[in-house]
């Protein structure tokens, strides 16, 4: 009866083994000998360059290379000088405004010449630097008892362009080249008059006004 019992224990667990052993097989299969052993404490293969994976001639793709000059962004190129004679200015400041400076600068001229022909000193030294303002004054003390005052000679300013410009340290000067009529002749008739003066302002000064620095005639232009 033991051995009876026994018998039928080997044989209901030899089936189970067998059953086991087929679904082991199921799932994994057999062995070629070719299989690669994984390593579980390998580091991850290299991700080839390009563009990630599921990505095709999307914006990851590769593109042309541009090359050129990167400009950052603020950093826009200042127009260029519609008149030569104002690189220097327009290179030294970006924010130079010819058309303004020269207004400015037409205004100046006029307000001078008439202060000067009526021997207004008051007038003339917020305009001119300490040495133009001193041989203005001296000039004016020069003329003889009567004619401290004269008519105002300046009939129009014909043109008023800028002939140079320079940056000397923190300083931006500005030649201007004006062509004027003025009562100066015999009888006070009008004459055409050409005068180059030369206006300064430091880069940095926040007082937007120019100083009159120098006056000189054509000969000595």
């Amino acid at each position: 009866m033991d051995s009876g019992f026994q018998l039928y224990g080997i044989l209901l667990f030899a089936a189970i083994a067998g059953i086991l052993l087929v679904r082991l097989w199921s799932v994994l299969g057999k062995r070629t000998g070719t299989e690669r052993r994984i390593d579980p404490f390998a580091p991850p293969p290299p991700r080839a360059q390009g563009a990630p994976p599921g990505i095709k001639n999307g914006p990851f793709a590769p593109g042309p290379v541009i090359e050129g000059q990167a400009v950052r962004v603020g950093e826009a190129q200042p127009a260029p000088s519609k008149t030569p004679g104002a690189q220097a200015a327009k290179a030294a400041d970006p924010g130079f405004d010819e058309q303004a400076f020269l207004a400015g600068a037409r205004g100046a001229f006029a307000i001078v010449v008439n202060a000067f022909a009526a021997g207004d000193s008051a007038a003339l030294q917020p305009l001119l630097s300490p040495e133009v303002f001193e041989q203005f004054s001296s000039a004016i003390r020069a003329r003889r008892p009567g004619q401290e005052k004269e008519p105002s000679p300046l009939v129009a300013v014909r043109s008023a362009a800028i002939s140079a410009s320079a940056v000397e340290g923190m300083t931006s000067m500005v030649t201007v080249k004006f062509v004027s009529d003025q009562k100066t002749g015999k009888d006070g008739a009008a004459e055409e008059h050409v005068d180059f003066w030369t206006f300064s302002r430091g880069l940095k000064s926040r007082d937007p006004n120019w100083t009159l620095i120098a006056t000189k005639g054509p000969d000595a232009a």
